[in-house]
Order: C-alpha cells, then sequence, then structure tokens
C-alpha cells in the first residue's frame, strides 16, 4: 500500500476470491509458534472451514473482505461463524480466522474487519463474540484487548510422548 490516503469498504467475499482468502492463510502462524505447531497444520486447519463457509456449505457465517479505496485492493478478511455457548446454548459469533496482508498491518484495518464482525452479529441479535488465539501471539493480542475482549477460559496442553 502507499502512504497516500485510503479508505476501507467491507463487502462479503464472493468466489473470485478464493485466491486471496487462501493466500492470507500463512498469516495465521506468523508469530512465534508453540514448539508442537507448525505454519502448515495451522494453515490446513483453517483452509477447510475456510472453503466450506465460501462455497456455501455452512449455515450462519460470514466472510467479510476489506477493500482499500481507490482501486479496490484487497487488504485483508475475517470469516466468523455461529457457535453456541456451552454453559447457555445461546447462539454467538466466533471469529475463526482474520487476517491482513502485511502491506495492511497496522494501518486499521483489522480494527475495522473486527468491527464489521460485531456489526454482523448484532444484526443477527447475538450477544457477544468469541475467538480463540495463541497465547504466544501479542500482536493479534493487543488488538483484541484494545477492542474490549476478555480471556474467558485457558486451553491447556500436554505432550504425552
Amino acid at each position: 500500500m502507499n502512504s497516500h490516503p485510503f479508505s476501507l469498504s467491507i463487502r462479503s467475499a464472493r468466489h473470485d476470491d478464493e485466491a486471496f482468502l487462501l493466500g492470507l492463510l500463512p498469516r495465521l502462524a506468523d508469530f512465534p509458534l508453540p514448539e508442537w505447531r507448525t505454519a502448515g497444520e495451522i494453515a490446513r486447519g483453517d483452509r477447510a472451514i475456510l472453503l466450506e463457509a465460501l462455497h456455501g456449505r455452512i449455515e450462519h457465517a460470514a466472510i467479510l473482505v476489506a477493500e482499500l479505496s481507490p482501486g479496490g485492493e484487497r487488504a485483508g478478511y475475517v470469516f466468523a461463524t455461529t457457535k453456541h455457548d456451552y454453559f447457555t446454548r445461546a447462539a454467538h459469533a466466533h471469529v475463526e480466522v482474520i487476517a491482513v496482508t502485511p502491506d495492511a498491518e497496522r494501518r486499521g484495518v483489522a480494527r475495522l474487519l473486527m468491527q464489521a464482525v460485531e456489526q454482523w452479529a448484532g444484526r443477527r441479535g447475538y450477544r457477544h463474540v468469541t475467538l480463540n488465539v495463541f497465547d504466544r501471539n501479542s500482536r493479534a493480542k493487543a488488538l483484541y484487548d484494545s477492542l474490549g475482549y476478555e480471556a474467558e477460559t485457558v486451553h491447556y496442553r500436554k505432550s504425552l510422548s
């Protein structure tokens, strides 16, 4: 992206966004990974569900793409599904993936995408949005903290081999 002023718009993903969406999956592992995880498995883990949603095989999901104006250059996306709270069974939005291009980092794109998914959730009558984040992903955690997200549970893991 150039340093000139730009504006962002958000739209629903289209089938012709597939290569862009998949191309950003490696960004999901762009932080110090736990020793038992690889960038490839993280990308593969999100690839299948992302394609299912893009091709309309997941109900109550949204993939929202950020575009720069002028020009329509894609800068990132957020993918959310509908989940049900473990304790109350109430439906809520769950951010599965959020990714921005390297050039869009620290330009407000991720913040705008999170606001867009919150609006999507609000229109559906959902009362909250959840997401998972790797503990070592300090950049993402800082964004979520700045947007008012709070840790609720912590997932622990122990290798047995």
